[in-house]
C-alpha cells in the first residue's frame, strides 16, 4: 500500500504561503487566471463562472473557502480545474509549484488551523517539510 502511494505524484500548489497538493490523477487541467463572471446571490467563495471550450465551469477560490485572505491576482495565479464525479469545477490558487512525490503520507490531524480533516486526505512528508493532501470529495461535501 505504501509503495503505491510513494510512486503516486501531487501537484503542489499554494494558497498565500501555505503549500497543498492534490493526486494528479484528480486534475483535469491548469490554466491561467481569466475573467470570471461573477453569479449572484452566490456563497462568496463561489467566484462565478468561466467558458472553457464551450463548457461553463464554476470557479471557487480556495482561500475563501477555507477561511483564508485572498492574495490578490498575480501573473503566478492559475485555476485548476477538477472533475468531481460528474462536476467539473475551477479552483483558484495563488501559484502551482510543482510536480511532486511523497515519501510519507501520514493521516491528518482533526483540525488543521482553518481547513477541518474532511478537507485533508493526509499529510505528506517532502524535503520542503509538511504539504497538506487535499481531499476534493471532503472539501466540497462540506461547503455544499
Amino acid at each position: 500500500m505504501m509503495q503505491a502511494m510513494e510512486q503516486e505524484q501531487y501537484v503542489e500548489f499554494s494558497l498565500g504561503s501555505e503549500p497543498y497538493a492534490l493526486p494528479i490523477q484528480d486534475i483535469h487541467e491548469i490554466i491561467k487566471m481569466q475573467s470570471i463572471t461573477r453569479l449572484p446571490q452566490a456563497q462568496s467563495y463561489m467566484k462565478g463562472v468561466i467558458n472553457i471550450r464551450g463548457y461553463i465551469i464554476p470557479i471557487v477560490s480556495l482561500c475563501l473557502l477555507f477561511g483564508l485572505p485572498e492574495e490578490a491576482v498575480t501573473k503566478a495565479t492559475r485555476i485548476i480545474i477538477v472533475r468531481l464525479g460528474e462536476e467539473t469545477v475551477g479552483m483558484i490558487v495563488d501559484r502551482v509549484n510543482k510536480v511532486t512525490r511523497f515519501t510519507d503520507i501520514q493521516p491528518p490531524p482533526e483540525q488543521l488551523g482553518s481547513v477541518s480533516s474532511n478537507c485533508l486526505s493526509g499529510i505528506g512528508f517532502s524535503p520542503t517539510g509538511l504539504i497538506g493532501i487535499l481531499s476534493l470529495n471532503g472539501m466540497f461535501q462540506e461547503y455544499h
